[in-house]
């Protein structure tokens, strides 16, 4: 198995909570841009957010920054020719993962997804979470609106995230480039030690060589936990051995918190849910729903100095399918932010489900759950018997039509593997 980068001392970290404290963060950075912008995101939407980011992009672009910007053609495919245009006509190199014309309706290779969120500026700052950009991580939205979590990274851990965001799209790795060295796999043993500088890693799952390793380090905070775990996902459906660590850090004596979607934007999430919740409350976890609107985060904390924060949920499409890239913090001061976010909900908008509650369900209950875990469980193993094609990265240098059209006129591709 391949393992995840090393860590990077001496980092400034800071939580940005939903839109209303991300936007304007990562607007900022990006309109201030002198060199450089490079930006992934699975969602891109043309609408007041979406229109806000363009502006964003034009600006440091006017200011003469090499502006690349990667989106996943099914999450992004209703971006139009007129909208893109503009990027286009201002030197923006606008790439899209996946772009392949429907067939029969339907996308294809919709199963392997570019779902990571990055943005890094001027090689000095980076962006990294679970917010995509659209009005839909905004309070304005209404009740459908998405709880998320990213971070904005400052310091040693940005040339790496630079380097594989630049990797990715084959810009020049000429300036500042990471040597991006091994973890060692061996736990050290001041894991869970306060810090005086923030420590960050960096971490991404691929189809190829790194298939498990934001599974890895999310194992590794769950067998070093001794007091208290909180992990909030907004799709959790995890393997085997996760679900071992789980009941192993109970065991140990830690309190281990779950906070799940209570009000969820698709029906199919709860259920699937919930068809561990027998087996999660027998071991000891503490299952919570939270109810005020959709989550879409996925974060953890443990104990007092590990937390995690990015695009990967713990379920069979994160974990096993599409392209994903979190952040690993080891810094008490971060740690207390993101734990004190985390309590705040639960304390005001989550309900704890109590065991009675999941005891009461109708027999016929348990046969469906038994039939969802089990199709659940082995559904990536059945992914993978569908092909996936290798040249997957296109970039357009003037748009013909919209990015869900499945136009073919582009630029060039690039060889990639997912």
């Amino acid at each position: 198995m391949n393992h995840p980068h090393d860590w990077s001392e001496g980092n400034t970290l800071t939580l940005l909570e939903n839109g209303e404290m991300f936007f304007p963060a990562v607007f900022a950075d990006i309109r201030a841009a002198r060199e450089e912008v490079i930006l992934e995101t699975f969602i891109w939407l043309d609408d007041a957010i979406g229109r806000a980011l363009r502006e964003a992009l034009l600006e440091a672009a006017s200011h003469g920054a090499s502006v690349d910007v990667t989106v996943d053609g099914h999450g992004s495919a209703t971006l139009g020719k007129d909208f893109i245009k503009p990027l286009t006509d201002a030197g923006v190199r606008l790439h899209v993962f996946g772009p392949m014309p429907p067939k029969l309706g339907m996308q294809p290779n919709l199963l392997h997804r570019l779902h990571r969120k990055i943005v890094v500026v001027d090689q000095r700052i980076a962006h990294v979470g679970g917010i995509n950009f659209s009005d839909a991580h905004m309070y304005y939205y209404g009740a459908e609106s998405k709880q998320d979590y990213s971070v904005r990274v400052e310091g040693p851990a940005v040339d790496g995230i630079r380097a594989f965001c630049a990797e990715a799209i084959g810009a020049s790795m000429n300036k500042r480039r990471s040597s991006l060295r091994r973890l060692m796999w061996r736990v050290p043993t001041d894991w869970m030690r306060p810090r005086a500088s923030a420590q960050a890693l960096f971490v991404t799952r691929d189809n190829d060589r790194h298939r498990h390793d934001i599974e890895a380090v999310y194992l590794m905070g769950l067998r070093s936990a001794r007091r208290d775990i909180i992990i909030m996902n907004s799709y959790f459906f995890p393997s085997q051995r996760f679900l071992r660590a789980m009941r192993q850090a109970v065991q140990r004596g830690a309190r281990l918190r779950l906070v799940l979607q209570g009000n969820p934007d698709k029906g199919y999430v709860k259920f699937a849910g919930q068809t561990l919740y027998d087996y999660l409350l027998d071991m000891g976890v503490e299952i919570w729903e939270y109810t005020e609107r959709p989550s879409h985060a996925k974060v953890a904390v443990v104990d007092d100095a590990w937390a995690t924060v990015g695009s990967s949920n713990l379920d069979p499409f994160s974990l096993s399918l599409n392209l994903e890239a979190n952040l690993v913090i080891r810094d008490s001061a971060f740690n207390r932010a993101l734990r004190a976010s985390l309590e705040h909900l639960l304390r005001r908008h989550a309900r704890r489900v109590e065991r009675v509650e999941v005891a009461r369900r109708h027999p016929l209950w348990r046969v469906w759950r038994w039939l969802a875990f089990h199709l659940l469980r082995y559904f990536p193993r059945l992914a993978r018997l569908f092909p996936v094609k290798t040249s997957r990265v296109a970039t357009i240098e003037q748009p013909h039509s919209d990015l869900g059209s499945g136009e073919r006129r582009i630029g060039h591709v690039e060889e990639s593997r997912d």
